[in-house]
């Protein structure tokens, strides 16, 4: 009976699959050796492959044009990048290669714009979208934009009191967008989102506070659902409502000539994930088309606002097994060479999955395991997955010379932002070395450190003992 950890995924998942694969024993993630950047770098480590970011534009983009074209939709497809689901500059100007938008969602999010521009990263004709909250330095950002002459610059109104806030600072022709609010899902803990304005609010709005200021041009309706882009009752629900606000909108403002769908495509957590963004984007076009034929209005421009998206498979999080550590006749813990709770809070704080897979000994055989960080924290531990609802991991041997390396994948949206990079941590484990992967002119890989590891006299300045 065939019983090595190979042949336990080899027989439940489909693998070898896209981005994973096996050569000489061990584990290669989007063709890189992971055991040699091991061996070059140490663990643990987390990595970004920036070719995936290309390779996820291009996809996105290819099924909207092509639905576009096939259901001869007449508006135009325009994929934004939200700042806010990984700020590195490696990302963002890897992802303006393949010519994208950039929503911001902060008053730093404008000096990063401002950062990029000055280094020639982008131009003054870049469409901006400018949502969440604005504080009075947003708002100061946003007029400083527009007086540099970013004309495609779009404040999407998340409240009724913003608009005079921003008049206050802008004077001349300026683009505005609202922000619809949603119905929550029932199982939500409150009704209605905080972020946009009531539905039944917004065309009485935009009669008595838009409509008659000749200089504001509403030019987008802004929708965004939690629980993303998802083949549901719920979500088709909060979309079609959006576009009877619209509709009804359009009806009344000529310049209106854009719907943003805000993001939501998911990323594989699983071997076994599966989804249909041919379908999606398809029904997404379709339903859009079908009611502004209904309604007798032009096909808006369709707007994507995709973070995790871009950028979550192309990280990896790279960890050692230092000790096995049974506590009891059915729990054998894996104890690793970081935090969990540090280096991928989604799965401490919000119970998202990831991908795990060893590295290395893909031939011995598998056992049930936990897995535990080397905080003091009794909740610094990872322990689901889809087998059995049990992590399973190849058995360590007593006397062998080589540990088990492992891994988590698709790692890359928020887990810098939500930790807080180069911060203080849990237990003060620092801030894992971040290693970057890309390839030359040729498909050469190029791998190189982006930043070592935390350092104790970092931690102590932040904490102010140098002081």
């Amino acid at each position: 009976m065939k019983n090595s950890y190979f042949d336990l995924i080899q027989q439940t998942y489909d693998f070898p699959q896209n981005g994973f694969d096996l050569h000489n024993g061990e584990l290669s993630f989007h063709g890189i050796s992971l055991k040699y950047l091991i061996d070059k770098y140490g663990t643990p480590f987390k990595m970004t492959y920036l070719p995936k970011i290309g390779d996820q534009i291009k996809k996105a983009k290819n099924w909207f044009n092509r639905s576009i074209k096939s259901n001869q939709y007449k508006g135009k497809y325009r994929y934004c990048y939200c700042t806010k689901c990984c700020h590195f500059s490696h990302v963002i100007k890897k992802a303006l290669e393949y010519d994208v938008d950039l929503e911001t969602s902060s008053s730093f999010d404008i000096d990063l714009i401002l950062s990029l521009f000055q280094s020639g990263h982008i131009d003054k004709s870049i469409n901006l979208v400018h949502n969440g909250y604005k504080t009075n330095r947003y708002l100061d950002g946003i007029a400083q934009l527009h007086e540099l002459g970013f004309k495609n610059s779009v404040s999407v109104l998340d409240n009724t009191s913003e608009l005079d806030a921003l008049l206050e600072r802008i004077h001349g022709p300026i683009n505005v967008g609202i922000r619809v609010a949603i119905e929550q899902e029932p199982q939500s803990s409150y009704y209605t989102s905080r972020l946009g304005i009531r539905p039944t609010e917004v065309i009485n709005y935009y009669k008595e506070k838009i409509q008659p200021n000749k200089d504001v041009r509403v030019t987008m309706l802004h929708l965004f659902v939690d629980t993303g882009i998802r083949d549901t009752l719920y979500y088709w629900g909060e979309f079609k409502k959006a576009l009877k606000i619209f509709s009804a909108l359009k009806k009344i403002c000529p310049s209106l000539s854009a719907i943003n769908i805000g993001g939501g495509f998911p990323t594989s957590n699983s071997l076994s994930f599966e989804y249909d963004y041919k379908y999606m984007v398809d029904e997404i076009i379709l339903n859009i088309k079908a009611t502004c034929d209904e309604e007798g209005i032009d096909h808006p421009d369709i707007y994507t606002e995709f973070g995790k998206y871009t950028v979550g498979e192309s990280g990896a999080t790279i960890f050692t097994v230092l000790e096995q550590k049974q506590q009891n006749d059915s729990e054998l813990w894996y104890l690793i060479d970081n935090s969990l709770m540090n280096t991928i809070p989604d799965s401490w704080g919000l119970n998202e999955r990831f991908i795990l897979l060893p590295v290395n000994k893909w031939n011995n055989d598998f056992e049930r395991v936990h897995i535990g960080g080397i905080s003091c924290d009794h909740s610094d531990y990872y322990n689901f997955e889809d087998l059995n609802q049990h992590l399973i991991l190849p058995k360590i041997e007593p006397d062998s010379k080589e540990p088990l390396y492992i891994g988590f994948f698709h790692t890359g949206a928020y887990q810098d932002a939500i930790s807080g990079y180069g911060g203080i941590k849990h237990c003060l484990i620092p801030s894992p070395q971040h290693i970057i992967v890309d390839r030359d002119e040729k498909g050469n890989f190029i791998d190189r450190l982006w930043r070592p590891e935390q350092k104790p006299n970092e931690m102590l300045h932040i904490l102010g003992y140098d002081t």
